[in-house]
């Protein structure tokens, strides 16, 4: 097989679903819900066995082409995950035999399709109710493949689902709005899709949970490596503990500076954070939250101009954001804000959506110090920057890939970075002192995954005064969570539902971190006396971005490959 025709099944592949489609910016049969069906996920898990089988014979056709070698390595990586995906067990279960998930599966794809999507409306609306009248049988189908749900995530997907009808009123609306000529068949479609969903919910209500949420240390290790990391379970929890003790020594020293600049006498940490969120924070009155949207999106284009100026960033044409405040079925998995990168597949303008979520108990998070970091790591010249630049990138097989490390760890170095290069200007200590608040919980990010995958208490011992031996695993958790960030109660919990379903990506914020400085440093002392300052700078972001998707460990080759590291084969 060459390696082509390889890319071609391997994009087939991992397109099989109409979400996947909408998501990757495929726009051909966009009007079907997934199918939960056991007989398909068989089915697709024999056919990424296949195709880990075919990646040694098409790897024998191209050898000596870095890229490609390269290409089929993250392929191979990419199966395998998929296949202990499908195979590896818990609580005597596969994963999907205990995950709810009819709220992701029936909201994420439709409000894609209303918000991210530039086909003619009608075109879109015909899609949606195919979808809505697609829920009831996918309902069905989804609960003959429940079986005993981690309790958790039952309600997580009782909250999710609550919050569909609002959505679907919204496309309602839309429908009449633009006069679609079939908006009675979506109305239709809408009640019977609503009463389908009020019967799932009493029905998953009623069905016996399970309290384990935890797979154990050898299927922890394998999810791990499989996210191309390559740290132990116990180096990952040394990396957390030593950055949660530097970081604790760096946020005292800012509060004390903050404290005799404002004189706040010998006020405590959390006291400075207080004040500084009052005295920064965003004025919103009578619940308007449009100037919360507006100020993100000023700092949006005064971020761009610094940049601009000093050419920190190499920045395509043909690249679009825009800042929207969380629709109220997505806010019980973004906590605080969110960004959804640009369709790979799809042609035109690269355009990625940033969610944000006001409610009035995370008003405090919203303030000027806390508002430009929070451009930086989803916009330019963060995640956006570099998944709208991968979405361009020749190979079929890096625009699939998935490779937290590499993402989160780009964005948390830019914080840090931005800083640096004097972006904050006169604030930098405020800025600084509320990111590296902010950014703790980057440590017990990594200590809750841990916990949460190998079921092992002393992993969430990260040195931090926390009642870590609650019985409830979220209760424990949650007070070490609490304890590090100061979150309130409300971005506890949503921070911690997508810790417990997402595992090995909650670590890679940190570990990503940590890799990238490292990366980074290595590079500056391999080119030390040939590359200094903003022009190794220059390189080094542009050798980044241009590099596509992949873990940080694959992405030093191509550091290697073009000179910026020696060669470690």
């Amino acid at each position: 097989m060459s390696y082509t025709d390889f890319s071609t099944r391997f994009h087939a592949h991992f397109t099989r679903s109409a979400n996947e489609r909408v998501f990757l910016g495929v726009q051909t049969d966009l009007g079907s819900l997934p199918d939960p069906s056991e007989s398909e996920a068989q089915a697709r898990l024999a056919d990424a066995r296949q195709l880990l089988g075919d990646v040694d014979g098409v790897r024998a056709t191209v050898r000596g082409d870095f890229s490609k070698e390269l290409d089929l390595d993250l392929a191979a990586m990419r199966l395998e995950g998929e296949i202990l995906e499908f195979t590896r067990t818990f609580n005597g279960r596969t994963r999907r035999a205990q995950l709810p998930h009819a709220g992701d599966d029936i909201g994420d794809g439709m409000f894609a399709l209303f918000i991210n999507d530039p086909r003619p409306d009608d075109e879109r609306l015909e899609n949606i109710a195919d979808r809505l009248e697609a829920v009831p049988a996918y309902l069905d189908a989804l609960r003959t493949c429940l079986d005993t749900p981690v309790t958790r995530w039952a309600a997580i997907d009782q909250e999710k689902v609550e919050g569909l009808p609002h959505m679907f009123a919204t496309l309602e609306n839309w429908a009449g709005e633009v006069g679609w000529a079939d908006a009675p068949r979506l109305s239709k479609a809408r009640a019977a899709a609503e009463a389908s969903l009020a019967s799932y919910k009493t029905w998953l209500a009623a069905q016996p949970t399970e309290d384990n949420l935890h797979v154990g240390r050898e299927t922890a290790a394998q999810i791990i490596k499989l996210r191309g990391i390559d740290l132990s379970i116990d180096e990952l929890h040394g990396i957390a503990t030593e950055f949660l003790a530097r970081t604790r020594g760096q946020i005292a020293e800012l509060g004390a500076r903050l404290a005799a600049k404002y004189e706040l006498g010998d006020a405590s940490v959390e006291e400075v954070e207080q004040f500084l969120n009052q005295r920064y924070k965003v004025q919103v009155t009578g619940g308007d939250t449009s100037k919360v949207l507006e100020r993100y999106r000023e700092e949006r284009r005064r971020i761009r101009a610094f940049i601009e100026e000093r050419d920190l960033f190499p920045i395509f044409e043909g690249e679009d954001l825009a800042i929207l405040q969380t629709p109220k079925f997505m806010e019980p998995s973004i906590p605080a804000g969110a960004m959804v990168p640009p369709p790979p597949f799809r042609e035109g303008t690269r355009r990625s959506l940033v969610y944000l979520t006001l409610s009035e108990a995370l008003m405090d998070e919203h303030t000027d110090l806390s508002i430009p970091s929070m451009m930086i790591h989803e916009g330019i010249p963060g995640h956006h920057l570099h998944l709208a630049t991968a979405g361009i990138h020749e190979s079929v097989i890096r625009r699939h890939c998935e490779a937290m490390d590499q993402a989160e760890g780009w964005t948390t170095m830019l914080e840090d970075y931005m800083l640096d290069v004097g972006y904050m200007g006169e604030l930098e200590d405020e800025a600084r002192f509320v990111g590296k608040r902010d950014i703790s919980r980057l440590g017990a990010r990594v200590a809750i995954d841990l916990f949460f995958m190998t079921g092992e208490r002393d992993l969430l011992d990260v040195g931090v005064d926390a009642d870590i031996a609650q019985a409830d695993p979220f209760g424990a958790a949650g007070s070490l969570l609490t304890a590090v960030t100061g979150f309130v109660p409300g971005r506890v919990k949503a921070e911690l539902n997508w810790y417990s379903q997402e595992r090995g990506y909650p670590l890679s914020y940190l570990t990503g971190n940590h890799l990238v400085w490292a990366l980074k440093r290595d590079v500056e002392t391999a080119q030390a006396g040939k590359l200094s300052g903003l022009e190794l700078d220059r390189r080094f972001h542009a050798t980044y971005l241009d590099a596509g998707n992949m873990p940080v460990r694959y992405l030093r080759r191509v550091y290697e490959h073009v000179g910026l590291l020696p060669s470690a084969r």
